[in-house]
């Protein structure tokens, strides 16, 4: 399992068998529960994480105290590796979306190996600079989108993500709260939950068993395509 999560990775997916294997036997495994902090902003930065299992949260808080999405790293995704390269604290906080297991390499086994690889540098500024982008179409969202729009884009998302068929619709297979949303589009869970019970009266989205399921995908689109 370890190997194909670093194979689904744009850093590590070019590499040679004996490639893997020495990184591999540099990393260990640790397991959050759901809702556990794994990293602190300011925290020491010393090692980057791979996800096996599960979702990780990267956000901050701002001044006034509203929480704020930057990324959701899924199954084959990394995170830490700025710190790990630099040495300096975390830039964000990461929490466990779900019962989460990661693959951890330590920054004192992981320099050498990248020096040791050139190639690998070259890929790990493409992972960076994909980040990067995520986090200003993130950004630009808050600052360019209402509320609707951003929570319509986001359910879109994890349709395309996690979603599977179902009769009259397409159902998110992740169970996502009401606070995980409004984290995810810098909002508050009241006006989240305002903003579904809406969406649930004019037929766009249903709720079932725990799972978001879209009625009408398109009119969802229509918020933010416009």
């Amino acid at each position: 399992m370890k190997r194909d999560t670093l194979l689904s990775s744009a850093l590590f997916r070019s590499m040679r068998p004996a490639e893997l294997d020495d990184i591999l036997a540099q990393a260990t495994e640790r397991r959050f529960s759901k809702g556990t902090t794994i990293l602190r902003k300011g925290d020491e930065g010393a090692s980057l994480m791979a996800v096996l299992g599960g979702r990780v949260r990267i956000g901050n808080v701002s001044a006034d105290g509203k929480e704020v999405t930057l990324n959701v790293i899924n199954p084959g995704e990394i995170f830490g590796e700025l710190s790990l390269l630099d040495g300096k604290p975390r830039s964000a906080d990461a929490i466990a979306v779900e019962d989460t297991l990661l693959m951890v390499i330590e920054r004192r086994h992981f320099l050498p190996f990248l020096m040791r690889h050139e190639g690998l540098v070259e890929r790990l500024l493409v992972v960076l600079c994909d980040r990067v982008r995520r986090t200003s179409l993130a950004l630009e969202e808050i600052a360019l989108f209402d509320l609707p729009a951003r929570l319509a884009r986001v359910l879109v998302k994890l349709s395309e993500d996690y979603g599977h068929p179902t009769p009259g619709g397409t159902r998110i297979d992740v169970k996502m709260s009401q606070r995980d949303l409004s984290t995810l589009v810098a909002s508050s869970r009241e006006s989240v939950n305002k903003q579904l019970r809406i969406w649930r009266d004019n037929g766009s989205v249903d709720l079932e068993s725990g799972y978001l399921i879209l009625r009408n995908r398109a009119a969802l689109q229509a918020l933010y395509e416009e």
